[in-house]
């Protein structure tokens, strides 16, 4: 079981630390009116991430500090803040397949910016975003929010720049020639395209000490809630528990993998990514999949994942929205019914900055882009679900999360209805996961509020209800 192989892990050094600054810790919590992250205050989050570069126009610490109390609007209770340091500049990446160096009109050089996951210093914060303070004032106005912040952690890999390159070389992986490579494909040998990195080797001694101490700092310094930790499942599980109770000594961590593996949630990570249900959403939203195969996959999730296990489910993200396009052009019309699934469904449900404001546009990746903040369809439909999720036990989706059960239909290829459950609250989701209208019969009866349309409905036994292309509802008893 999770919770009892991390508490075997950290139980006698928190302990111990407890008793000799419980004072000291308590008068800081109270300064943050918030309380330590704890699994059950994961139970009814939002989670958000924020691209610090994009945010704005000013792309700093400080503008988009200002717009925290908008994200408390949206039941956000998590900010994960993609990596604040600074980015190297050998081998930066300025087009996918292209390097700087590739470029020679040094005013063309300038606008590439590089990737936010090639750091040149941990311990460090990017001069365009602003100082350590500005970020520092950050963390302190989403705590004041009753937000908890996770820093986006880079342990697989480092920039060019980076001082271990020259200082400490046996950390690094390296090929016949004794050069430090990029990541390499275990399988083939090849690269994976992330030239602008360095990969480090975790059979090194002393890397994972070096590394938990720059991880230790962020803890310390600016009292960050956790971590959000990229491609998880290229580092060596060791390093994970070996970092995750000195971690704990200072203050309780929250921390999500880039990484869907069922072993890594056992004894430290508290969240996963849901890929598996992201890509089944694009493809039923594109015609290749249907319902079933949404049932289908929920029964094997039940059966790899333990019951504490927790999942983040999402429509988009930064590599997403980059690379693989915006939730717009991946879902089209079903993009609001597929944002409520993800917050139906259990887990947590993310918004990437910008799907608030109805963002239709692919991030540029190495260069300076930003998100417009006009208020349109969206944000009200964000703020409804986050309300709902925030405020009915029957959405909890954490280590005590609420039932699931499945609703047969009589038109189950394209019907999606479920039910949750949790301290006798009950909610029901209804879709029409299709791009046509569908008329069905559902075992439901009795008097409900349909919320997201703000009205009451009865229900009669062997009602016919007729759904319109990619319509959803959420009664709630």
């Amino acid at each position: 079981m999770k919770l009892n192989k991390k508490l075997i892990i950290v139980s006698l050094s928190l302990f111990l630390f407890a008793v000799a600054c419980k004072q000291e810790k308590t008068i800081e919590v109270d300064q943050l009116a918030m309380k330590e992250y704890s699994p059950e205050e994961m139970e009814n989050a939002v989670i958000y991430e924020a691209n610090i570069r994009q945010y704005s126009p000013e792309g700093t610490f400080e503008a988009f500090t200002q717009d925290i109390p908008e994200l408390k609007k949206l039941g956000v209770k998590v900010l994960w803040v993609m990596p604040v340091q600074p980015i190297s500049m050998a081998k930066r990446k300025a087009t996918g397949d292209q390097s700087i160096e590739d470029i020679s009109d040094p005013e063309e050089r300038k606008k590439y910016l590089g990737s936010y996951y090639a750091i040149s210093d941990y311990t460090a914060v990017h001069e365009g975003y602003g100082s350590l303070e500005d970020f520092k004032k950050l963390v302190d106005t989403a705590h004041e929010n009753g937000i908890y912040v996770i820093l986006d952690w880079v342990a697989n890999h480092t920039g060019w720049d980076h001082k271990w390159i020259e200082e400490r070389p046996e950390f690094y992986h390296k090929n016949a020639a004794g050069e430090i490579t990029d990541p390499l494909n275990p399988e083939t040998g090849e690269t994976w395209g992330w030239t602008d990195v360095a990969h480090l080797n975790y059979e090194s001694e002393g890397l994972f000490e070096a590394m938990a101490n720059e991880m230790i700092y962020w803890v310390k310094e600016t009292h960050i809630d956790g971590f959000r930790c990229d491609v998880a499942d290229n580092v060596k599980l060791e390093f994970w528990e070996y970092v995750y109770p000195k971690l704990n000594e200072i203050k309780p961590v929250f921390m999500l993998m880039e990484s869907n593996k069922p072993e890594l949630l056992k004894s430290v990570f508290d969240m996963g990514y849901n890929w598996p249900i992201h890509h089944l959403m694009n493809e039923i939203a594109q015609g290749k999949k249907k319902v079933s195969d949404f049932d289908q996959l929920m029964k094997e999730q039940d059966s790899i994942y333990q019951k504490q296990d927790i999942l983040m489910n999402f429509t988009s993200n930064h590599d997403e929205n980059s690379w693989n396009g915006t939730e717009y052009e991946r879902l089209g019309d079903a993009v609001e019914t597929f944002a409520a699934l993800t917050y139906a469904m259990p887990g947590m449900p993310l918004i990437y900055n910008g799907q608030e404001y109805d963002f239709d546009k692919r991030l540029k990746f190495f260069e300076k882009d930003t998100i417009t903040h006009v208020k349109g369809r969206m944000f009200p439909v964000y703020e409804q679900l986050g309300k709902l999720k925030n405020e009915h036990p029957a959405l909890n989706g954490g280590v005590n999360k609420a039932s699931y059960e499945r609703i047969q239909t009589s038109d189950d290829a394209s019907i999606l209805a479920f039910k949750r459950e949790k301290d006798g609250e009950k909610l029901y989701f209804i879709a029409n996961l299709s791009s046509s209208p569908k008329e069905f019969m559902i075992p439901i009866k009795g008097d409900f509020e349909n919320y997201m349309k703000g009205e009451n409905l009865s229900l009669a036994e062997g009602e016919s209800l007729e759904f319109g292309a990619w319509e959803y509802w959420i009664l709630v008893d």
